[in-house]
C-alpha cells in the first residue's frame, strides 16, 4: 500500500499587515506632531517722538521683555547684575565703543531697566540708546 505523503506548507509570519500598521502609525504621528518655530520676543515698546538711532553694523541689542526675561542678541540671559555685566563683556569682546541698543517692553518693571543701564555704564559702555516706537499718528 502506498501512502500520500501530505505537502506540509512552510510557516512563515506575513509581515505585510504589520508594515501597513507601522506606516499608519507612522503617518498618524507625523500629522498630528506640531512643530514650533523659535520665534523672537515680543515687546510692546513705549512711544516717544525723536529720530531714529544711527544703523551701526557692529551693535549690542538687550532686549527686556514684560515678565523681565532678558535677551542680549537673540541669546537669553540671566537677570542678575553679575551674569548681565558677564554676557555684555563677553559680547562685545573688550570694546567700549560698541552701541548698545535696550529695547525694553512697556510693561517691564522700572528696575530691570535700571540694571541693564546700570550694568552698562558699570563696564564703561558710552553709547546707549532706549528704543521706542513712534507714536501713532505721526507722519514721517
Amino acid at each position: 500500500m502506498k501512502f500520500r505523503r501530505q505537502r506540509r506548507d512552510d510557516l512563515s509570519v506575513n509581515l505585510t499587515p504589520l508594515i501597513d500598521v507601522v506606516f499608519l502609525l507612522l503617518i498618524f504621528f507625523m500629522v498630528s506632531t506640531s512643530f514650533t518655530k523659535a520665534t523672537q520676543l515680543a515687546i510692546n515698546l513705549p512711544e516717544a517722538e525723536g529720530q531714529p538711532a544711527p544703523e551701526s553694523t557692529t551693535r549690542l541689542e538687550l532686549l527686556i521683555a514684560a515678565d523681565g526675561v532678558f535677551t542680549l542678541n537673540g541669546k537669553q540671559i540671566s537677570s542678575q547684575p553679575i551674569d548681565l555685566r558677564r554676557a555684555l563683556r563677553d559680547e562685545a569682546n573688550g570694546n567700549r565703543d560698541i552701541p548698545i541698543t535696550i529695547a525694553a517692553d512697556g510693561a517691564a518693571a522700572h528696575r530691570h531697566i535700571v540694571a541693564a543701564l546700570d550694568a552698562a555704564s558699570t563696564l564703561g559702555f558710552h553709547q546707549l540708546t532706549i528704543a521706542a516706537q513712534a507714536p501713532v499718528g505721526t507722519n514721517d
